[in-house]
Formats: C-alpha cells, structure tokens, sequence
C-alpha cells in the first residue's frame, strides 16, 4: 500500500460533509452511486464511535456494456470504488484507484481506452468533492 495508480487526496472538510459532497459530485459527472457504505454511520447507530469512513461503489451501464465487451473477467472490477476516511484532526480523506490501473491487468485495448475515459471522470470527481 499504496497500490499502483493510487489518488490520496486530503481536504478540510468534516467526514459528513465529504461523504454528502461525493454523492453531488457522483451525480454532477453523470455515472451512478450502485452502492455505499460506511462501517461508522453503522457502528454509531449501536452506540459505538468510531473514526468516519465510507465506501461508495461508482459506475455507469453504458460503461459496464463496454468493460464486458472488452473483457468479461475485468467484470469483478465494477464497480468502481472511492473510499473516504476521517482523520485525527477531524479533516478528510478521499482515496481511489485510478480505472487505468484497475483495469490494465486484463490485457485489452478497448478496456484501456475505456478505463482512460474514466480517470478524466474519477478526477473531476474527486476533484469536486473536496473542493470547498
């Protein structure tokens, strides 16, 4: 750890805060939420603290049609994910692997434009979610 093509990004921004601004931004740059979760919002509502963090699961169908026409095995790949954590000081953490590097293993030209596609999306993601 980190893993080839990790993007660690720290901001100011409260967990809470980070973990609703991700879900606009998700939306603002048209790919879809299929999933999140966070281990913390869970454990708070047994009456048990822990440190903020959240995983939220990230793709679209037109990409999904793409990535199993290029590669039926990178299909464990998808969703995509972006993984947010609370840090001591109480600010952020936004981390996620870059499509490129998830998918180049599978060895498929169609895959890797794809995939380059995405890293411009999962960018202007992260980008907008930390943004104040």
């Amino acid at each position: 750890y980190p893993h080839d093509g990790m993007i660690v990004i720290d901001c100011q921004k409260t967990f809470k805060s980070l973990f609703n601004d991700l879900d606009r931004a998700v939306r603002k740059h048209r790919m879809g939420v299929v999933g999140r979760a966070s281990t913390s919002m869970g454990a708070a509502r047994n009456g048990v603290e822990i440190p903020g963090n959240g995983v939220y699961g990230i793709y679209r169908n037109d990409f999904a049609v793409r990535m199993l026409r290029a590669s039926v095995p990178a299909g464990i790949e998808a969703p995509l994910r972006i993984y947010i954590t609370q840090k001591p000081d109480v600010t952020s953490r936004l981390t996620y692997r870059r499509p490129t590097a998830v998918f180049k293993p599978y060895g498929s030209a169609d895959l890797d434009v794809m995939a380059g596609e995405l890293d411009v999306t999962f960018a202007k993601i992260a980008a907008d979610a930390v943004a104040n």
